[in-house]
């Protein structure tokens, strides 16, 4: 069985080709996407979807009623199509494919920073800025605290990650005394 990130990915693409081409602007269809994955992604909603006794058209009726705001045709459209081809569960894969094509196209990645104590504004800014001369990229960073790290910091952009946190330090001090 493929991937579901592989299945997902002609979708986000063909979204992300409609949305260039949209005069609202790659982030207004990001922020649309992105609710409506996050809707997508809830167990009841899940449930409902996956109701063999609706048909295609029920689905879309009731996703759409969902929605808070009424849906543009282009967005609405491609609900049609992700329900008639089976694959509306797949919009929070299909959500963080297109944002990733979103970053690439303005030359941006989101950078997921994991600190072991909270670090102030500064500290955050002078880190983007050793990372984005690092990676040559313009870094949107999204940080959370995690204690067990002990100390230090673990750096995720993209399919790279630097770990320079007291807890990594352990573990390979550990597999080199192990070794």
């Amino acid at each position: 069985m493929a991937e579901l990130s592989t299945v997902a990915r002609p979708y986000a693409e063909a979204l992300f080709s409609a949305a260039r081409d949209d005069k609202a602007g790659l982030s207004a269809w990001a922020d649309q996407i992105a609710g409506l994955a996050q809707l997508a992604a809830l167990p009841d909603v899940r449930e409902a979807m996956s109701d063999p006794r609706l048909g295609d058209e029920q689905r879309v009726q009731l996703f759409a009623g969902l929605v808070k705001a009424e849906l543009p045709q282009a967005v609405r459209n491609f609900v049609e199509l992700l329900v008639a081809n089976d694959r509306l569960l797949l919009l929070p894969i299909i959500a963080k494919q297109f944002v990733e094509l979103k970053n690439r196209h303005e030359g941006t990645a989101q950078a997921e920073i994991t600190s072991a104590f909270e670090l102030s504004d500064a500290q955050v800014k002078e880190l983007i800025d050793a990372l984005e001369t690092k990676f040559g990229l313009k870094l949107k960073a999204n940080v959370t605290v995690d204690k067990s790290l002990i100390g230090g910091v673990r750096v995720a952009v993209g399919d790279q990650v630097l770990d320079t946190s007291v807890q990594a330090q352990l573990a390979r001090l550990r597999d080199t005394l192990a070794a």
